[in-house]
């Protein structure tokens, strides 16, 4: 790593929802850190944050990750425990590259905790879909900020982002910003973003059933979240699943 940079600001955009004041706790140590990825052409990789290990009560994970023609990558991630946690993730994708990635947000207290994309589709026939899922509890503060590029030439590019939020106390807060910059014309990007509480009528259903409110309540978080993971093999899903179960449990 080169001279280290000097620490964001406010006005640095992906920046703007972060807790700059946990940031510079570890920001000359670890936060620059980036692990670079490369898939060969018509390779196939994944890989899994799941908790990653917090310094100081701070979590920062920094990936540069390019997958080659024809070759798909999967990443699949879920923060929680820290003050503050952060996983930005860069993408680049050459012709019929596929990159799919669930993201799990789990937050209490006033953690603050996001997730940062930029996902470029470099050349044509790239395909992109990203998952994310929020649920916070207390004053937590849950972001997403994700940023899709199409150069001018990736002809029939396919992208898409889908940011749901569940707020388990008033106090919450989520974000989300979605950016397209497209300078192709042949392309079909999709974004939506969504923030809720948990169905009352749901509840009263559950509740009906002498099923108690907090099972209640877990099962509906369990499967709002249940997107996030659909796309990993069994074996890793079920792993995954359970570790968000856990979580659960500290939330509510």
């Amino acid at each position: 790593m080169g001279a280290a940079l000097p620490l964001p600001t406010r006005r640095d955009e992906e920046f703007r929802y972060s807790d700059l004041d946990a940031l510079a706790r570890i920001w000359d140590d670890d936060a620059q850190i980036i692990e670079q990825i490369n898939v060969p052409a018509g390779g196939k990789d994944a890989r899994q944050i799941i908790l990653p290990l917090a310094k100081n009560g701070v979590s920062v994970t920094n990936y540069h990750i390019h997958i080659g023609a024809g070759g798909t990558f999967a990443l699949h991630i879920i923060l929680a425990h820290a003050d503050y946690a952060r996983a930005k993730i860069m993408v680049t994708l050459d012709d019929g590259a596929h990159f799919e990635m669930g993201g799990a947000i789990l937050a209490k207290d006033s953690q603050n905790i996001e997730i940062v994309t930029h996902i470029i589709h470099a050349q044509p026939n790239a395909t992109s879909n990203q998952v994310v899922r929020k649920i916070l509890a207390g004053r937590s503060t849950g972001s997403f900020l994700g940023k899709i590029d199409v150069a001018r030439h990736a002809q029939k590019t396919d992208a898409a982002q889908s940011v749901k939020a569940m707020l388990l106390d008033r106090g919450a807060t989520a974000n989300a910003k979605p950016e397209l910059e497209i300078f192709a014309d042949d392309v079909k990007c999709a974004h939506g973003a969504t923030v809720g509480e948990l169905d009352k009528m749901g509840l009263f259903y559950l509740a009906s059933r002498g099923i108690p409110p907090i099972l209640a309540k877990k099962l509906m978080l369990q499967a709002f979240m249940g997107d996030v993971f659909a796309e990993m093999d069994a074996a890793k899903r079920d792993d995954a699943t359970a570790t968000a179960i856990a979580i659960l449990d500290d939330l509510l």
